[in-house]
């Protein structure tokens, strides 16, 4: 097993890049297998164990991948088998876009119930009303998703709730459906717009990406393409919030400015300073900030994957900061490690109150889920002392390399065996 070791109180300086969105490769991937023709180039992916993850259940699948650095080549056209139930299935959430690809392209799959990170109940009751919608049998055996379907055929469907994993699953399914399907009160994330483009680009006919509501034409079948994932607008985030928390000047390339306006408002209004320029943005931090409320919001509110990085923040700002976590009620494991170090915060119910501290100080914690470990991150590079972070396999499923990036910004971090 590795840890983390961090030796706080550094400012950070720098220029750092972001790596290819997580949330959004690890939905394309999956897509790529809905080309029954060519394959399919895709640069920009980021180096995280959720990507390798999908990639090895490709493979199980039948499919052909090379890698080299941030590009795969996947070419689908010899999958031989429509049943994914393997350990790597159960292990992560996405994998649940394996359902509406096989189904778009094969009418019908297997996959196991998902896993991910435990942050709420995640039903998976709207991707299940959208498949039958478009003509799907759905049943769940022996703890894996079964659907099977004739053909699909084009329907409206409004789902009772803003789910991206909905919205991009169902629309993998009714790009090859016949007809024209509607679907409403849809997910607005940068992510579901980067698979809709991914899809056309692919020949798909995807329309509204980005708003309420997306028009999808059926084609009858789909073709490989060069494509390139958009940048990681949650790891963007990390990197600013960190950038404010120590102190110092750090300038975040290879991003889209405005999928951050949401962060980059808070920040301004702690009192750090924000510079935006076409794909950058710069971050400036001197002294105390001042607190702040934040309410978790589907984009383009505040991002419920930059809550608990925001939260280390937090604790060392000047006054009390009351967070309002309105998507996942099980978000908040990683205060008891926070008050570890220091951090003086009560939980109650989904809101958490935080009294900002003058300090904190070094500890040795764990990170209890994806975000909670980039959190723990945090502290810890402005924590007085030392503190070691243990459980990376969490940090390692969507934070490439984050010792190193966060290195070459002068942070005193390193990965060590325990």
């Amino acid at each position: 097993m590795e840890k983390l070791v961090v030796h706080g109180g550094n400012p950070l300086n720098g220029t750092i890049e972001v790596s290819g969105a997580k949330n959004a490769a690890v939905a394309i991937i999956p897509a790529a297998i809905m080309a029954s023709s060519g394959v399919s180039n895709i640069d920009n992916i980021p180096d995280i164990e959720d990507v390798r993850c999908l990639e090895r259940i490709l493979e199980s699948l039948g499919c052909k991948i090379k890698r080299c650095n941030n590009s795969a080549v996947i070419d689908s056209t010899c999958m031989t088998s429509v049943d994914a139930c393997t350990d790597d299935v159960r292990k992560m959430r996405a994998s649940y876009y394996l359902i509406g690809a096989m189904l778009g392209r094969f009418k019908e799959a297997k996959v196991e119930l998902p896993g991910g990170c435990s942050i709420g109940v995640r039903p998976i009751d709207q991707h299940i009303k959208g498949f039958e919608a478009l003509g799907a049998e759905v049943k769940i055996e022996h703890g894996a998703v079964c659907v099977k379907a004739e053909k699909l055929v084009g329907a409206n469907i409004f789902f009772d709730v803003v789910s991206v994993g909905a919205t991009i699953n169902v629309m993998l399914a009714a790009a090859l459906a016949e007809g024209t399907t509607i679907l409403e009160n849809v997910a607005r994330e940068p992510h579901v717009v980067d698979v809709a483009n991914f899809l056309n680009t692919m020949g798909a006919n995807i329309k509204g990406a980005g708003t309420d509501v997306i028009r999808i034409t059926g084609v009858k079948e789909l073709h490989g393409c060069d494509y390139s994932v958009i940048p990681d607008q949650i790891e963007a985030g990390t990197f600013m919030i960190a950038a404010a928390a120590c102190g110092g000047r750090v300038k975040i390339d290879n991003i889209i400015p405005k999928h951050l306006e949401s962060i980059t408002a808070k920040l301004i209004e702690m009192g750090a300073e924000v510079i935006e320029d076409e794909d950058s943005i710069t971050v400036v931090s001197k002294g105390r900030l001042k607190a702040v409320n934040v309410k978790t919001l589907p984009y383009p509110g505040f991002p419920t994957d930059v809550q608990q990085p925001m939260s280390a923040l937090l604790c060392i700002a000047e006054g009390r900061s009351i967070i309002n976590e309105s998507i996942w009620e099980c978000r908040y494991k990683h205060v008891d490690e926070l008050k570890k170090m220091g951090a003086d915060i009560k939980v109650e119910g989904r809101s958490a109150i935080i009294d900002g501290v003058s300090k904190l100080t070094g500890a040795v914690v764990k990170a209890t889920d994806l975000r909670a470990g980039a959190a723990m991150v945090i502290a810890g590079l402005i924590a007085e002392g030392v503190s070691e972070i243990h459980n990376l396999d969490h940090i390692d499923r969507g934070y490439p390399k984050i010792e190193e990036k966060f290195r070459v910004l002068g942070a005193h971090i390193d990965r060590v065996e325990e």
